[in-house]
């Protein structure tokens, strides 16, 4: 078993600047993180803490920055037709909102499968990426802690998509630092 595994969704993010970690690289999106998180689990068994590191954009955070994130949520999880609020999955007993608690004033990741240009149709969610609710659940559902950074590339606007690129790799030297400082992983 492992201590800590940290998970992101491509290696570009990274850089080639963890590998002296025990990184799970997953794909993008909610389907492959999920498939690949548990694959992993089956395989090699629970780590004692899971970290998720990736890009995000933000409507209100200045690109550059990275963030810890405490609360999660599934953007796209959409069946208010039926009565749901919006981010529900309709009859799973999992909570909508996943973290902790006690960290209300937490920023919120909203979680989905499309790249977010237009932030104004997503009230309440201060930073989106596409894989953090689902690692999130998984961790939640195996009881293992969790953590979540994101650097935020781009302003969830039209320019995101170029604003992605040019920045997906620029935050892991940040995020190494609180590798080393916080969790002392270099020996994992």
């Amino acid at each position: 078993m492992i201590d800590t595994l940290i998970v992101c969704a491509l290696e570009q993010e990274t850089n080639n600047q963890l590998n002296d970690y025990n990184v799970l690289y997953t794909g993008v999106g909610k389907v492959n993180s999920t498939f690949e998180l548990t694959r992993h689990f089956m395989i090699y068994g629970f780590p004692k803490l899971v970290i998720n590191y990736g890009t995000a954009g933000s409507r209100d955070l200045p690109i550059g920055e990275l963030v810890e994130c405490g609360r999660f949520v599934q953007r796209d999880m959409d069946v208010s037709p039926l009565g749901f609020p919006r981010g529900t999955t309709p009859f799973d007993k999992t909570a909508s909102v996943l973290g902790d608690a006690h960290f209300i004033d937490s920023l919120v990741v909203g979680s989905g499968d499309s790249f977010v240009i237009n932030k104004k149709e997503y009230e309440g969610i201060d930073v989106f990426d596409m894989e953090a609710f689902c690692i999130a659940k998984i961790c939640d559902k195996w009881n293992i802690p969790f953590k979540c950074y994101k650097y935020i590339t781009d302003n969830a606007d039209e320019k995101s998509p170029n604003d992605w690129e040019q920045n997906v790799s620029d935050g892991i030297l940040e995020f190494k630092k609180i590798l080393d400082e916080v969790y002392n992983t270099t020996s994992n």
